[in-house]
């Protein structure tokens, strides 16, 4: 995880702008670089580096003897870079992992390159001998990327938005700050003057479709077949396959634990993998919630099954709200319940930073989206609908649920690994019949539970806990988060402000005061770009008015039983 930024084509004086290249520091809080192109006076790289692997040789952007007219800037894990290496027979210079980008680029071209990486990734690539840059992102978009492109040919590229927005040019920038699409890649010339010129907006993955690396993934071909036990395998071996790749770090492992299934999962298997490889420290797993919350007991449950340094955060309520802004400035989105659900993640994660040498955390995101884990999913009107909903929210984790994962994380500098969205791993869940993946016998994610019901790597009533969102698990069962945060809410803002709120901000209307208190806050940092969420997050098929699942019919805490 790190913070890269680039421009091409300024008018102003790049010392000035790259003050702006400071707004991401917190995502590289090892070293930072600034360098500028040669032949290009007005084109130039920022870097904020968190060394994970490769401490001698992996400050960026990364050029190396053999092709020195190609300059990397990019941000993630490439997991395959070894099979890559073996299978085209690459010339490594160093240990980084993104080095493989030059060389696959050299081979076959941008469309190879980004379909052949197997991990997280958002990357700036420039060719000066052929005068193109190239931008591409993940296909779910783990790692951010943000671009800014004015008509008379200024780009501007950063990991966060906030990096972008104060950047000085002769044409107005404001508008055209914009999240670029997880993916995607796109071709730019660049011309003689710095200033570039977009060729193409390319697709090259669809999360239904299996990647063109798993030709040369670890795990061969699967048996083929829907019956459940060929299924059930499957799913084990692909989930135990996406957490061992991830095991590539030279910093310390830890893991967030909620005590949900997909968390709880993630820690187990994780834990399990790490002894397999003799890792030589124990996992520290980390929960965090109000005193005797639900998540702080389950997590303790699973934390003593698989025997993890456990710790826990207690969150207090003025604390969480203190924290309200800075998660807004940090998050750059006014969605309500990204912002609840984040205020325990940035809280715990400061936690890590502070108290531990716990650095690169693994966390169980995506699993609900994949594995219909919502509750609202009990009312999907067909299998087919179910399925098409869930391919829709994966699309979309980029606007939420991995933007809090990424941004909460990186705001203390720590890096944020996310199994449940391996490429392979979710090609093939999404490839089952629409029927094998619905809720069944009134749980959600029953396939998923059902997977692993005969591992003995969870206790019976953790793998079969009905879900909580994490926004409401950290709070006691008698008063959620989301109540606590309205009823403080309710005193700072006026009734006659919220009666008001479709004439301020005709673009997605605040509705309730809690909405409105955040639109005003994310105003304040980012005012005139509410468009970078283009809807709020809200549950489907219901006569929902608020997206937490305490409100939903359904709901049902594990302590009511």
């Amino acid at each position: 995880m790190c913070g890269i930024w680039a421009l091409f084509g300024s008018d102003e004086c790049l010392s000035v702008q790259c003050l702006s290249a400071m707004k991401i520091a917190h995502r590289g809080p090892d070293a930072f670089r600034f360098e500028n192109v040669n032949g290009f006076t007005n084109c130039c790289f920022g870097f904020h580096r968190l060394a994970v692997v490769d401490q001698l040789y992996g400050m960026q952007p990364i050029r190396i003897k053999k092709f020195p007219y190609l300059w990397l800037c990019y941000n993630g894990e490439i997991y395959n870079f070894k099979q890559l290496q073996k299978q085209f027979g690459f010339d490594y210079q160093t240990l980084v992992d993104g080095e493989v980008i030059l060389h696959l680029y050299n081979r076959g071209g941008i469309e190879q390159t980004a379909s052949m990486l197997d991990g997280v990734f958002a990357f700036i690539l420039l060719d000066t001998a052929n005068r193109k840059v190239f931008l591409a992102r993940d296909t779910y978009g783990v790692r951010p990327l943000f671009k800014v492109l004015t008509d008379d040919g200024f780009l501007g590229v950063c990991s966060e938005a906030k990096g972008l927005i104060n950047l000085k040019h002769s044409t107005s920038l404001c508008s055209k700050v914009e999240p670029f699409l997880p993916g995607h890649y796109e071709v730019l010339d660049l011309k003689p003057s710095g200033k570039v010129a977009s060729v193409e907006l390319v697709k090259f993955h669809s999360c239904k479709d299996e990647p063109l690396h798993a030709a040369c993934d670890t795990v061969e071909a699967l048996p083929s077949g829907f019956d459940l036990e060929t299924v059930k395998s499957n799913i084990r071996i692909l989930f135990e396959n996406a957490v061992r790749k991830r095991l590539m770090a030279h910093r310390r492992i830890g893991c967030l634990l909620s005590g949900g299934l997909d968390s709880s999962l993630v820690a187990a298997v994780l834990l399990k993998l790490m002894k397999e490889i003799n890792i030589n420290y124990p996992l520290q797993t980390f929960a965090i919630g109000m005193e005797n919350s639900p998540d702080l007991l389950a997590a303790r449950k699973v934390a003593a099954h698989i025997g993890s340094e456990h710790h826990e955060v207690i969150l207090n309520t003025e604390e969480g709200i203190q924290a309200i802004e800075e998660v807004i400035f940090s998050l750059e989105t006014y969605d309500i319940t990204t912002i609840r659900a984040s205020i325990g993640m940035y809280l715990v994660s400061k936690y890590i930073r502070k108290k531990t040498d716990s650095v690169v955390i693994f966390s169980g995101e995506g699993s609900d989206e994949l594995t219909q884990g919502y509750i609202y999913f009990h009312k999907a009107p067909s299998p087919e609908e179910a399925a098409e909903e869930s391919e829709r929210l994966l699309k979309e984790l980029y606007l939420f649920d991995v933007l809090r994962a990424d941004r909460t994380t990186a705001a203390h500098g720590l890096e944020l690994r996310v199994p449940f969205l391996d490429h392979r791993f979710t090609s093939y869940y999404l490839s089952l019949p629409a029927e094998l993946r619905i809720p069944k016998n009134g749980i959600e994610k029953y396939l998923l539970r059902l997977s692993f019901e005969d591992s003995n790597l969870l206790p019976k009533e953790i793998l079969w806990r009905p879900k909580e969102a994490f926004s409401d698990g950290i709070a006691s069962v008698k008063k959620s988060w989301f109540s606590i945060l309205q009823d403080y809410i309710d005193q700072q803002v006026d009734d006659l402000l919220l009666e008001k709120a479709a004439e301020k901000y005709p673009f997605n209307p605040p509705k309730t005061k809690e909405s409105y208190y955040y639109r005003q806050i994310f105003e304040k940092h980012y005012s005139g770009r509410s468009s970078w969420l283009p809807h709020y997050w809200m549950p489907r098929w219901v006569k929902a008015t608020d997206p937490s699942a305490r409100t939903l019919k359904h709901y049902k805490s594990a302590t009511q039983e």
